[in-house]
């Protein structure tokens, strides 16, 4: 589905950098050196889950449909220890099966010290602490054609973007996971693409078609950040948008922008306080949007969000890691915090939670093995989690044994 490559700031601001470009998970890149650590059973958590486990159950299945995707015999490290995706596979389709009984919390531990290995990167004999932030399926409304209200285009890539792909010409990706170059062609020379700025003036016309029309610049700003949405047309048909391509600019954010220049505070910067802070600010919008100068093409489909292993995510099991430095589709178990918002939707405290998920996505910002991006779904809780959500954490990696 995608393939970003830039989320890093400050904890306060973390949450602002969720730009999707999701990228296939590539053959050479399974045998990655892995820095997890293999899990003594005395050490586990207190495997406690707090949601509903056929969720679970459908997000496990997903993974499962992934790692028979791949070649059987597919090495998959974790840590010193070898698996192949087709053991891999056959573990989680126990777990799923497992699952279907409606297991305790009791049942649910009890089968993994039976069955399982647990993993983690570790420090100082702990496994890290992790920055959690989050993202979701945004809504939007919009038109086929365009009118006074609905003047916003969400475009599809343009006929002249071109990708370079650094490895056809013998160069190895380097530390900052540089695997492609986007431009246009100028002559005989390619360029980089249209910025932002350019684009709004109006540089694509002829060059890449008109997917909807939306009627607010600032909900599709954060469309393009989040990689992913949804458009509601007038007859209520919904027009599903999955990221395609961006113009390969680097990505500033602009929530970082408006604390360095004074006009919100880092502890209340959120994706609400700056969408806020824009619309009661409109002569400033220009200058605040224009400031990220990538811009994030997309494609229409039938179907919700899909993650970058080629599966539907699930809200509140999928989670975004740095598919270099975890094992893609791999079973977790997190522990975090989420909101507990009233019937006004705000958000009244963070409580803490735990429950099983999935590594199915990745994200531009998300680098390393200290940060994850919890995908929330779509809806109003998912907008006020996803929006507000940077809060610490800890993670494990479960592989479950076939039998």
């Amino acid at each position: 589905m995608k393939t970003l490559t830039i989320r890093t700031i400050a904890a306060a601001l973390a949450v602002l950098y969720p730009l999707f470009v999701f990228a296939p998970y590539s053959a050479a890149a399974s045998f990655f050196p892995s820095a997890l650590e293999k899990i003594d059973p005395e050490d586990f958590p207190v495997f406690a889950d707090d949601g509903n486990l056929l969720d679970l159950a459908e997000a496990v299945s997903a993974s499962v449909s992934y790692h028979e995707r791949l070649p059987a015999e597919r090495v998959i490290l974790y840590g010193k220890d070898e698996y192949t995706a087709a053991g891999l596979a056959e573990g989680l389709r126990r777990f799923a099966d497992f699952l279907e009984t409606r297991p305790s919390d009791s049942e649910l531990a009890g089968f993994i010290r039976k069955n399982g290995s647990l993993y983690a990167h570790r420090q100082e004999n702990r496994p890290l602490r992790i920055l959690f932030t989050g993202y979701y399926e945004p809504e939007l409304e919009g038109r086929r054609e365009p009118c006074d209200t609905f003047r916003y285009p969400v475009y599809g890539r343009p006929d002249d973007l071109a990708e370079i792909r650094l490895s056809r010409f013998g160069i190895r990706e380097g530390g900052g996971n540089l695997q492609s170059l986007i431009g246009r062609f100028d002559g005989r020379q390619v360029v980089p693409y249209f910025s932002r700025s350019e684009i709004d003036a109006g540089a694509l016309e002829g060059r890449a078609r008109h997917i909807v029309w939306v009627s607010d610049p600032v909900a599709l700003f954060f469309l393009h950040v989040q990689g992913s949405g949804r458009v509601v047309l007038e007859d209520g048909r919904a027009v599903h948008l999955h990221f395609e391509a961006s113009n390969g600019l680097p990505y500033k954010s602009i929530g970082k922008y408006l604390v360095d220049t004074g006009r919100i505070d880092a502890e209340a910067v959120s994706m609400q306080s700056i969408a806020e802070y824009i619309r009661e600010n409109p002569d400033e919008k220009t200058e605040i949007l224009h400031y990220n100068p990538r811009y994030i093409f997309f494609s229409e489909a039938d179907h919700g969000v899909r993650g970058c292993i080629g599966v539907p995510l699930t809200a509140g099991r999928s989670v975004a890691l740095d598919q270099s430095v975890f094992p893609p589709g791999s079973l977790m178990f997190v522990e975090t915090e989420k909101p507990v918002v009233n019937d006004d939707g705000e958000i009244d405290e963070w409580t803490g939670f735990s429950r099983f998920a999935l590594n199915q996505d990745t994200g531009s910002a998300i680098r390393g093995p200290r940060r994850a991006d919890f995908f929330w779904g779509g809806g109003a809780f998912a907008e006020t989690a996803a929006g507000h959500m940077q809060h610490p954490g800890r993670m494990y990696f479960i592989v479950i044994h076939p039998e």
